[in-house]
């Protein structure tokens, strides 16, 4: 499997990063990024041997201690107190996924050779990438601003031998692990406490899956719902293409293209209509699952630009003779994006959801909650009223977290993003949406059988065949938790495209 390169020349795109979660390939620094890291820390050091000038974080305190000088002789010291005192995680594990892509994405952050790490600081969180040596981090702690300050110290204290890892199944002290391979704990030098703890590492993890687990949601919600219009008895009017060309918003136009194709061929669609016009769950498609797509390409741009940029503090160019303390660990651009990504994938769970209650309240031919016998059955009533729940605890999700702020570091640090809160709570919609969809796609294909023998098209027939192997009808009531979460298993693993 050929390595891929951690390269300023090559940018870290979420086509590439899918690929690499996917296939589990081998990173390494390119020549490159090993150059640029190394004449950057050759360079902070010459800086700091010919002046005494104080330079933020590297002879001087942290946050409101900017203003108490370190001597020179204490600066190694400086870095590791500081790792060690910012590992104040709280709250569940951060999913072990993620904490491998925390330590991608901050080597890559630290390849553009503007922070003055040791390449060997650089090479050891590749390397813990590779073996799969994972550190326990924590979701709580990070307020987003001054980069993932606690997260990030618990992802950097095995580098030096402390805190915890997970390593094929087994919870290790770090000091252990480094020894199954050898390593010896890092010596950080001047700076490198604070390069590797000031990032967006943690918050740019959870939006870089957040974002590729809310495409394929995207994809679902289309041929999930197309099912869905079929077993309700809708048209595929609405989706005509002279529709869309008048107002022309690029998602509204995929989806409407998406869902024409996946009707194409459909004998349902040559039965009567017993309607003039369908529920907005249906017939709005296009304009409500388009706008969550537009939604998602804003924020897929943003999160490819975070992925490639250098977001610690300070920051040092050698070229230009200049060491400068900026922002660029300031979470607002990632908490603004992942408040959006919530919000606009509770959407396609909210009119999921509508098309639900639609299948199961006995219109158009169906039969009450979709069993034959109701009364006796309950049939899908109650994974309705499921997807209802869901729904509605999402709405409670999406209250923006890029809005608040609360002062630290003794007013320091007076306005911070809180992008993790956004990020960690953007997951939890991701996930109850992906269950939502499921429960729509169990109803649809319910529903479809009544339907029989008419067909629908052969692009939805496959994918009714495939869901059937994994969730079989419901003839007569039986316990139903287990075919929900294999629908939504289902809904995370089906190819959708």
């Amino acid at each position: 499997m050929p390595t891929h390169l951690l390269s300023p020349a090559q940018p870290l795109t979420l086509a590439a990063l899918a690929t690499l979660l996917a296939d589990g390939r081998p990173v390494a620094l390119g020549d490159d990024a090993r150059q640029r890291i190394a004449a950057c820390h050759a360079y902070l050091h010459r800086r700091l041997a010919r002046a005494d000038a104080p330079i933020y974080g590297i002879n001087t305190g942290f946050g409101s201690l900017h203003n108490v000088s370190i001597p020179p002789e204490a600066r190694a010291q400086l870095q590791v107190n500081l790792v060690m005192s910012h590992a104040c995680g709280t709250g569940p594990e951060v999913p072990q996924n993620l904490v491998r892509l925390m330590l991608l994405l901050k080597a890559q952050s630290l390849s553009y050779g503007h922070s003055g790490v040791q390449t060997a600081t650089a090479e050891r969180l590749v390397a813990m990438y590779n073996r799969e040596l994972l550190p326990v981090v924590y979701e709580q702690g990070s307020l987003g601003a001054s980069g993932d300050l606690a997260p990030l110290a618990h992802l950097c204290l095995p580098l030096l031998g402390l805190g915890e890892v997970n390593y094929q199944g087994y919870r290790l002290r770090a000091a252990d692990a480094l020894s199954l391979f050898s390593w010896a704990p890092l010596v950080l030098e001047a700076k490198e406490g604070l390069a590797l703890l000031n990032g967006t590492q943690f918050m740019l993890a959870y939006a870089v899956d957040g974002v590729l687990r809310a495409q394929r949601l995207a994809a679902a919600a289309d041929v999930v719902g197309a099912l869905s219009t079929e077993a309700f008895g809708g048209g595929a009017d609405p989706f005509h293409e002279s529709l869309h060309r008048i107002r022309p918003h690029a998602g509204q136009g995929l989806v409407a293209r998406r869902l024409r194709g996946l009707l194409a061929g459909s004998e349902l669609q040559t039965e009567p209509r017993t309607a003039v016009q369908d529920p907005y769950s249906f017939r709005c498609q296009p304009q409500v699952h388009g706008a969550s797509r537009d939604a998602l390409a804003y924020v897929a741009q943003v999160v490819e630009t975070e992925c490639n940029s250098v977001t610690d503090n300070p920051n040092i160019f050698p070229d230009e003779d200049l060491i400068l303390s900026g922002g660029n660990f300031h979470g607002q651009p990632l908490a603004l994006a992942l408040d959006h990504l919530a919000v606009a994938v509770a959407e396609l769970g909210g009119i999921s959801e509508r098309r639900t209650y639609q299948l199961v309240s006995g219109q158009r031919g169906l039969p009450q909650y979709l069993v034959a016998e109701p009364g006796l059955n309950s049939g899908l009533m109650i994974p309705q009223y499921t997807a209802a729940g869901i729904v509605s605890q999402n709405k409670q999700l999406c209250t923006p977290a890029s809005v608040d702020s609360i002062v630290s570091s003794n007013g320091q640090e007076d306005h911070v993003s809180m992008g993790a809160n956004a990020a960690t709570k953007a997951r939890r919609v991701v996930e109850n949406v992906e269950q939502v969809l499921g429960i729509e796609l169990l109803t649809a294909v319910q529903a479809l059988a009544f339907r029989r023998p008419a067909r629908t098209s052969a692009a939805l027939e496959r994918v009714v065949a495939a869901f059937q192997q994994e969730v079989k009808f419901v003839g007569q009531d039986r316990v139903l938790y287990p075919d929900l979460h294999r629908a939504a298993a289902f809904v995370r693993k089906f190819d959708w495209q």
